[in-house]
């Protein structure tokens, strides 16, 4: 195999001074910060010029980044763009024989296979993000819809954005939205409100280790008269939860808080004293 000599310094200046001729360049100090010109030359380029002086421009950028070439090959085919066809196969694998909908049977399979939990809280910001209607079941319109914007059609794609589901719960703007939606995806659909046990275990699950009087709360509700929590109620909880000093120090008797919480308020004094 004939080898090629490296071509000198000189050489390089040569060809690069050429290109300068053919394209007019007006900044060479950007490319070969220590070949500037002693003297700027100007010419007038024809197309045969130009494209003259690309072929040697093209020919200089793959001598100096030979690493470069077909490398735009190789990250298409390393990061497959979204695809609908094999986002939906991935969706029917979950199916059970004569069902339209993922339901609990391959909802676990599907939590299996992107390694988290079914009652992890990553679960319910996927389900946040695919806009689910009703908890434990995904339809294959709410599955293309929110992997299409995750840009997941893989069990593999799926977990390379398991780190973005967590951010947007560590953020507190997207964690409010994702704590409102949780009312309407647990509820039952026909009620509007939700009922206690159902609310304790979202309450659980989405302020534990977020509110200090968490347990508390869940406890007094075990104790009360309610049997049900309205969206207002939900929502207040979450407000409450982040306005109000652990100490309660800030806590206003007159303030517009719903019953429930002054009660929780009194009820919570009550025992420590």
């Amino acid at each position: 195999m004939t080898q090629h000599p490296t071509p000198s310094t000189s050489a390089l200046r040569s060809q690069f001074d050429q290109l300068n001729l053919c394209t007019g360049t007006q900044n060479p100090e950007s490319v070969f910060p220590s070949m500037a010109p002693k003297r700027k030359r100007r010419t007038a380029s024809t197309q045969e010029e130009g494209d003259r002086g690309k072929r040697v421009k093209d020919s200089l950028k793959q001598f100096f980044h030979p690493s470069l070439h077909g490398s735009a090959h190789h990250n298409h085919h390393h990061h497959q763009v979204f695809s609908e066809k094999r986002c939906l196969a991935w969706f029917n694998e979950y199916l059970t024989p004569g069902e339209s909908q993922l339901g609990p049977e391959g909802m676990e399979k599907f939590c299996e296979d992107i390694g988290v939990e079914p009652q992890n809280i990553v679960m319910l910001g996927l389900a946040w993000n695919l806009d689910a209607k009703d908890m434990g079941f995904f339809t294959s319109q709410e599955w293309l819809k929110g992997m299409s914007l995750l840009q997941a059609d893989s069990v593999t794609k799926l977990k390379a954005k398991l780190d973005l589901l967590k951010s947007q719960l560590a953020d507190p703007v997207t964690f409010k939205k994702i704590y409102r939606y949780a009312f309407d995806f647990a509820r039952n659909k026909d009620q509007r409100s939700m009922d206690i046990d159902r609310a304790k275990a979202m309450l659980a699950l989405l302020l534990g280790g977020r509110w200090s009087h968490h347990s508390s709360f869940l406890c007094f509700l075990e104790q009360s008269s309610y049997k049900v929590l309205n969206k207002d109620q939900w929502c207040n909880i979450l407000e409450f939860s982040r306005a109000i000093h652990p100490d309660l120090s800030n806590y206003d008797e007159d303030g517009a808080w719903p019953v429930l919480l002054d009660e929780f308020v009194l009820w919570l004094k009550s025992r420590s004293e």
